[in-house]
Formats: structure tokens, C-alpha cells, sequence
């Protein structure tokens, strides 16, 4: 299964080679009639770090509060931890996005940042339930949505960085790997959380709107 998503990741990317990057040769399957389960396809690392969400959540928010304090109360159910309502699984299409970064890593950290709206996409998957990927900004999430339950599902991929064109295999690089909770926390209105990034921060979350 892990060799599935990795080759998802690098069909959802683009073509460009990059040095350092280990190709998937395999070109991803046909769209399989049952979603596969998360569970067979995260690593090790990803299924601790998803099983600490709340702790990521209060650490986060509490590092966030000494940096950013009321300005966090304006985002609402975005920001909050327990917000998550049925139907986690935005619908194919293309969307706006946008990245809050919540805590920081070691003392130098800025504790809370956000940054404007960027493009991002959702398509059929293959082994899940959706693709997501951001396709513009320095930072780039690429990877599969698979169901969890009525309120959750679990995103697993890679992260784009810069200029590069061509996405890491997922399972490849612990820094790039990339694992996080959609939830739908209003009408037309989601969000990624991704606890315990390799850089930065503590909590990164992506808001995603349906473009108009």
C-alpha cells in the first residue's frame, strides 16, 4: 500500500526530475472499488503522531496564545479543537487554502503565523477517498484522504518545497512525510491539521474554501 500512495504522490506532482528524490517507476493503478484502510499505508511515525493530536492541538494553541493572544479568536471553529462536523471529505474540485503555523519548535520560533490564500485541488483517488494537493507557495502538501470515521478522515503525503517539481514517495523521508485530520468545521468550509510538522511549528493547519 505504501508503494501505491508513493506513486500517487509523485503522478499528482508533476513529471520533473529531481536529484535526491527516489522515483516510483509504477504508474498508479485504476481506481479500486473499495477505499483502503490508513492504517496499511502510514508509517510507524505518522500513526504516533496522529494518535497525539490533542496534545499537539494544547501545546500549539497555548504557544499560539503568548504570540498571537485575542487575534486567534477571530478565525473561530478554525482554530478551535473540538470542531469537527459529519461529512470530513471535501468534494472534488479546485479550492482556495491558506496555512496557520500554531507553536513553535525550540525558543526561536515566532509561536503563531499565518499566510495568504493559495490554489489547491481535490480528485478521485486511487486507494482513498480523495487526492488533495496544494499547488502554489513555497510549502506544498501532496497526498491521498482516506476515510476515518463520520467526522475524521486521515490525510497521508508528501511535502513540496520551493521550486521542486516532483513530490517524495511517501515513506521515504520522515522530514517530508506528512500526516494530518481533515474535518469539515462549517458550510463549504474545511481543514487540515497536521500535528507535530518536521519544521517550525508545532500544529500546521490548511483552511480549504471552494474557489468561486
Amino acid at each position: 500500500m505504501r508503494r501505491t500512495a508513493g506513486a500517487l504522490l509523485l503522478c499528482l506532482a508533476g513529471c520533473g526530475a529531481r536529484p535526491g528524490v527516489a522515483p516510483v517507476a509504477s504508474p498508479p493503478p485504476p481506481l479500486a472499488a473499495e477505499p483502503s484502510d490508513w492504517r496499511r499505508s502510514a508509517t510507524p511515525a505518522d500513526r504516533d503522531r496522529l494518535r497525539r493530536w490533542r496534545d499537539a492541538w494544547v501545546t500549539a494553541l497555548a504557544q499560539a496564545r503568548d504570540a498571537a493572544g485575542p487575534a486567534l479568536i477571530t478565525h473561530g471553529a478554525l482554530l478551535s479543537i473540538d470542531a469537527a462536523l459529519p461529512g470530513p471529505i471535501p468534494p472534488v474540485g479546485a479550492y482556495r487554502c491558506r496555512a496557520f503555523k500554531l507553536g513553535r519548535q525550540g525558543p526561536a520560533g515566532a509561536g503563531f503565523a499565518g499566510y495568504p490564500w493559495f490554489e489547491c485541488r481535490v480528485t478521485a483517488a486511487a486507494d482513498g477517498e480523495a487526492q488533495l494537493v496544494k499547488l502554489t507557495g513555497s510549502q506544498r502538501q501532496v497526498g491521498v484522504i482516506y476515510r476515518a470515521d463520520a467526522n475524521r478522515a486521515v490525510f497521508l503525503g508528501t511535502l513540496m518545497l520551493g521550486d521542486e517539481a516532483r513530490a517524495y514517495a511517501y515513506g521515504i523521508d520522515r522530514t517530508r512525510d506528512v500526516a494530518g485530520w481533515v474535518e469539515r468545521i462549517g458550510e463549504r468550509r474545511w481543514r487540515l491539521v497536521m500535528p507535530y510538522p518536521a519544521f517550525e511549528s508545532t500544529l500546521d493547519v490548511l483552511e480549504l474554501v471552494p474557489a468561486e
